[in-house]
């Protein structure tokens, strides 16, 4: 939502889930309300829990660039 310039996104979302059981139905209904390309609506209906990664990625590849660089190991 940030990307995408929406005003006060983080109060939107806990306004969401604050005291509520959130479910698939009160996501797509969050989701589709939002003032958003669709192409970017569909791709946040579209994560699961098994889907979304994140920022893992690039973290682990952080994380063994320092141990790399602890043990002396210079070479990416």
């Amino acid at each position: 939502m940030r990307r995408y310039g929406v005003p006060e996104s983080y109060e939107k979302l806990k306004e969401l889930t604050r005291g509520r059981a959130v479910t698939k139905d009160s996501i797509k209904e969050f989701t589709e309300g939002l003032e958003l390309p669709e192409k970017a609506k569909d791709y946040l209906l579209e994560l699961t829990s098994h889907t979304y990664v994140g920022a893992a990625i690039e973290l682990g590849q952080t994380v063994d660039i320092a141990i790399n660089l602890v043990n002396g190991v210079t070479t990416l």
